[in-house]
């Protein structure tokens, strides 16, 4: 006789969502099995239950087959609420990503779940850090741009081929009015009115988006993106508002002995002095960070938002061009593709942390542990963490 295990009800989903994709090379994979997945994606799942490990499958084939065959076709719809028959005469990004037409799974698809399932994990076993927030306000959703005619949510990562996303999404929203994604210069892509945010809907409208569309996001080894950041904002002349903003600051509280000019300008920066000034308890206490700087779990919330894509700046064009294949318009718009001379590499980022303190470079680890953990990125190896 099986004895009981006690399984909570997101670990009960959970074990469900693996059955699914178990089963996926058979007919009984059917909307329910997606159903309750989508409910722990969504943070639905919280009370406990107890259930024989032998009658898992037996209830998921039970609940599947009378789902199948009492409900009739034109009334199913897929996880997210959207009738499947039919969208503006073409499928969902949703429905490509989570019902396939085809029944195996791509190993595109199998990769992207890997990587939300890391995502997941993350969350969970540093919850304590990762949820100090319990709710998130409109505020918080100023980085998801909003495209209605594909159903897409795209958070902008700074220094995450963002500029080229944001052109992207401007084809995508122009209903015609571009099509060449790099006809449209780099300023004008980040003029605020250009694109839709989550944050300028309502509650129940965020909440159907949050619920209904395909929302991605596109991430970068931590510390390469800070010396991006570090490169374009304080080491070129014509920056000259971050140069006043925030060079002026660090100087003054990082520089022994500072020139006036230097006070005054705050045009040289030393990447020394920008790192002691990140892992100053002071600054965030003062202001949150910079968007180039900020964490991404902060600028996209994914431990509150749960995203369907993880692109990776290590894979851009590939995950970019698998966004556009399930949004139905790869056949017309590709991601823009060229060698940028200027790109901070990894060899690039070695050499601006070899004056870094192993302190420092321990405390700043820690400010952007979450990122390398939640998105797979490996302690460097030029690390001397204490």
């Amino acid at each position: 006789m099986s004895s009981l295990i006690p399984v909570t009800q997101e670990e009960f989903c959970y074990l469900l969502s693996l059955l699914s994709l178990s089963l996926s090379l058979s007919l009984s994979l059917g909307v329910l099995g997606f159903e309750l997945r989508t409910l722990c994606l969504l943070g639905r799942c919280s009370t406990t239950s107890a259930l024989p490990p032998a009658l898992l499958s037996i209830l998921f084939f039970y609940v599947d087959t009378c789902f199948q065959r009492w409900t009739p076709t034109f009334m199913r719809r897929n996880p997210f609420g959207v009738d499947i028959c039919c969208r503006k005469g073409s499928r969902s990004p949703l429905q490509e990503l989570y019902n396939p037409i085809q029944l195996e799974l791509s190993n595109t698809a199998v990769l992207h779940q890997m990587r939300r399932d890391q995502v997941t994990d993350t969350c969970r076993a540093n919850s304590a850090t990762s949820r100090k927030r319990r709710v998130l306000t409109p505020n918080d959703l100023k980085h998801l741009v909003v495209d209605e005619d594909h159903e897409l949510i795209y958070c902008y990562v700074p220094k995450v081929a963002c500029t080229n996303w944001k052109r992207l999404m401007m084809v995508l929203t122009g209903r015609g009015k571009y099509s060449d994604p790099m006809e449209i210069p780099a300023n004008e892509a980040h003029v605020s009115t250009n694109l839709k945010t989550l944050n300028q809907y309502s509650i129940p409208e965020i909440n159907h988006r949050l619920k209904s569309y395909m929302k991605f996001l596109f991430v970068r080894e931590p510390f390469e993106r800070l010396v991006s950041a570090y490169r374009n904002k304080f080491t070129q002349k014509y920056n000259t508002s971050f140069h006043k903003r925030y060079g002026t600051k660090i100087i003054k509280r990082q520089r022994k002995n500072a020139t006036q000019e230097a006070l005054r300008k705050g045009d040289d920066v030393k990447f020394e002095e920008f790192v002691a000034y990140l892992i100053d308890p002071h600054t965030q206490r003062e202001e949150p960070f910079n968007e180039h700087w900020q964490t991404v779990y902060s600028l996209c919330h994914p431990c509150h938002i749960r995203y369907d894509l993880v692109g990776k700046y290590e894979t851009l064009e590939e995950d970019s061009n698998y966004v556009l294949q399930l949004a139905g318009v790869s056949s017309y718009l590709k991601f823009p593709t060229y060698a940028k001379s200027t790109r901070t590499t990894d060899e690039m980022t070695t050499e601006f942390f070899q004056n870094i303190s192993s302190e420092h470079q321990t405390q700043l680890y820690e400010v952007y542990k979450l990122d390398f953990l939640m998105f797979n990125y490996s302690v460097p190896s030029y690390l001397k963490l204490e």
